[in-house]
């Protein structure tokens, strides 16, 4: 089986976009900032073995994803600006928590980190293209099943 990570990247992307949170959500981390609203991006950080949960004849795949959340400084009322980026992730948490298997293409958020590093969040600033962002980043780690054949 191949990694079909167009299809992966698309439904997170998808579904981030139908939040109704975001203005705009990239496949790609952009090179400006928002001019209004929060933009989401999502792409691919990590891929290997799933430690623990490969068989005997295929390898399964922990797949980390970087969903980051972009808010300009400059935008709104700096006092709303982390409120309006906690609820939105506080959205995408709350589906990642639950049952997020992306109709099926994944086996499941490795939300504890069985595997790695788990289902996690951290805050920053971001200086891109002379303006500033304010950022959530998600670290989304994605378990697929059975990606690689094994030799004997």
């Amino acid at each position: 089986m191949a990694l079909d990570i167009r299809t992966i990247l698309s439904a997170v992307e998808s579904h981030a976009l139908t939040s109704g949170h975001f203005v705009t959500v990239n496949g790609h981390e952009p090179m400006s900032p928002p001019t209004s609203g929060i933009t989401a991006a999502v792409w691919v950080e990590q891929i290997g073995p799933a430690r623990g949960s490969s068989g005997l004849v295929s390898t399964t795949a922990r797949l980390a994803l970087f969903v980051r959340l972009y808010s300009s400084l400059v935008q709104q009322e700096p006092d709303a600006i982390d409120p309006d980026l906690m609820t939105a992730l506080d959205t995408l948490m709350a589906a990642y928590s639950g049952d997020f298997k992306l109709g099926g293409i994944v086996r499941e958020v490795d939300l504890l980190g069985h595997h790695g590093d788990p289902l996690s969040a951290r805050a920053g600033y971001l200086a891109e293209a002379g303006s500033e962002y304010r950022v959530m980043t998600i670290t989304l780690p994605l378990i697929v099943n059975d990606l690689w054949d094994q030799e004997a």
